[in-house]
């Protein structure tokens, strides 16, 4: 089921994170966080300069939020919509990149390594905490970001 968490311009300028908070916290409540893949996607309703080129995620202010958000909920990339494209909007917020409109976003190449171990270390961290041993939806977000994860490194963390 899609849940859809919608921020205005107070909500990044006070670093608020209430919107995010009325949709994850009763799903965590409720244990559902994980139950049939809950689609998470943000909607980002601010005026814009029409001159201004700039894509949100190089909006000092949106990617502030954003890093703010990873801090409270680092496994949050888990469970957001991947087909609707959020888990690479996500990663824009928090990874230095390139954008171009005929190549679209190029990640830094150190920049998305030292992102997507540190997911992988927090969210495998959390996942234990939830009594989650299988890494199956881990290993696919890693890979849609360009990664490969063998199991032997969840042996490791373990």
């Amino acid at each position: 089921m899609a849940h859809t968490i919608t921020l205005h311009e107070s909500h990044l300028q006070s670093l608020d994170l209430a919107p995010a908070h009325e949709i994850i916290e009763p799903l965590l409540a409720a244990g559902k966080v994980l139950e049939q893949e809950p689609a998470l996607r943000f909607v980002i309703d601010i005026s814009r300069d029409p001159a201004d080129p700039r894509e949100l995620s190089e909006l000092p202010e949106v990617r502030l939020w954003f890093i703010r958000l990873d801090t409270v909920y680092p496994w949050l990339p888990l469970i957001l919509d991947w087909e609707a494209g959020e888990l690479g909007r996500y990663a824009a917020m928090l990874v230095p990149h390139q954008f171009s409109p005929t190549e679209g976003i190029r990640y830094n190449p150190e920049g998305l390594e030292i992102f997507m171990m540190a997911k992988i270390f927090a969210i495998a961290t959390w996942l234990r905490s939830q009594k989650i041993t299988n890494y199956t939806r881990l290993k696919f977000m890693t890979q849609m970001l360009g990664y490969e994860i063998e199991d032997g490194l969840f042996e490791l963390l373990a």
